[in-house]
């Protein structure tokens, strides 16, 4: 009897250790690794950069792209990459400030703490780069790995003055079974509804091989018709894409609704090249995807493709207020929104 109950206790604890989480640092950064012994899968999460997953890496080779493997290097220059978070807003404004429950508010450029694109437009929010989230929770079992971090909105005066709205997220990290989920919970703290448009903008790659290679599979059935800025006019039109959709010699930077579901209500994309494949998949409260696949630069290559959850088009905020997108999600005063989306790598 002793010698069974000490091969169930090994068998317990060699299950416990397939699954790790540690907080590190590299290079004075701090990092937090979750790993998955059993499947050769290790997470690396940067919470001082926007608590940006940076690797999801499967017998070494890392499925995210980013430009440099130096964390440090990343920081400096840290651009978009991995998987970023777009909050307050995602993606572009059609100027510079927003309608919210009938009152129109204006940001504030001097404060230098949003990007613009070449149009001069607001765009990815306040925090995709933000060193203000603190890990609150890390830890392993047999059936996983997490990490937990919290970022008080409310406590930043440059912050609030951009979106007055007092608010607060925590984002966890969770690697199981060969998926990494990552979710994200915002709470409404201020008396006011909170217009919620935010995303997240991951880019993913098959690892060794050339984007020309890659097929991609697109749960969608309606665009997004879009000016020349890229800002939605309220339109959709069907989509006009074959799917599955083969990657050379294309490019996409458009968003798409209506997406088709499985039983769980998960939207289902992918990028696939013979048995290797990368599966993303969008939980219910993202009704919104919006793809990003850009032209290589000159002499250069780009091989990544972006699915980005979204819960909301573009401008969404404003076209609400115009009478043009009625499917803005709002967040009750006292209330939290929460919602995941999901990573799998296989056959890598």
């Amino acid at each position: 009897m002793k010698t069974l109950l000490f091969l169930l206790a090994a068998c317990t604890a060699s299950l416990a250790a397939n699954y790790t989480a540690q907080r590190t640092s590299d290079q004075g950064m701090a990092v937090v690794r979750l790993a998955d012994a059993s499947r050769g899968m290790e997470v690396a999460i940067l919470p001082s950069l926007g608590n940006r997953a940076a690797e999801f890496k499967v017998h070494g080779k890392n499925i995210l792209y980013i430009p440099s493997s130096d964390f440090a290097a990343l920081a400096a220059r840290p651009g978009l990459n991995g998987v970023p978070f777009l909050a307050p807003w995602a993606n572009r404004l059609d100027g510079p400030g927003f309608w919210a429950n009938g009152k129109r508010y204006e940001l504030n450029a001097g404060l230098a703490n949003f990007q613009k694109d070449n149009h001069g437009l607001p765009m990815h929010g306040l925090l995709s780069a933000s060193d203000l989230w603190r890990v609150v929770d890390v830890g392993a079992d047999a059936d996983s790995a997490h990490v937990t971090s919290r970022l008080e909105f409310w406590k930043y005066p440059d912050l609030m003055a951009q979106w007055p709205f007092a608010h607060e997220y925590e984002m966890t990290y969770r690697l199981s079974e060969g998926i990494l989920e990552v979710k994200i919970t915002v709470k409404n703290l201020s008396a006011n509804p909170m217009p919620l448009v935010i995303g997240f903008h991951p880019y993913y790659r098959i690892p060794d091989l050339p984007r020309d290679e890659w097929t991609a599979r697109l749960s969608v059935r309606k665009a997004v018709v879009a000016d020349s800025r890229l800002i939605p006019t309220g339109e959709l039109k069907p989509v006009d894409l074959p799917n599955p959709l083969p990657l050379k010699n294309r490019n996409l930077d458009n968003g798409y609704t209506d997406l088709a579901r499985d039983s769980q209500g998960r939207a289902h994309f992918s990028i696939e090249s013979g048995a290797k494949k990368v599966e993303v998949l969008f939980g219910p409260k993202y009704p919104v995807a919006v793809i990003w696949e850009p032209p290589a630069p000159p002499g250069g290559q780009r091989d990544f493709i972006c699915f980005e959850p979204m819960t909301a088009v573009t401008n969404g905020i404003n076209l609400h207020h115009d009478g043009k997108y009625p499917d803005l999600q709002t967040i009750a005063p006292g209330a939290a929104w929460t919602e995941s989306f999901w990573i799998q790598p296989t056959g890598l």
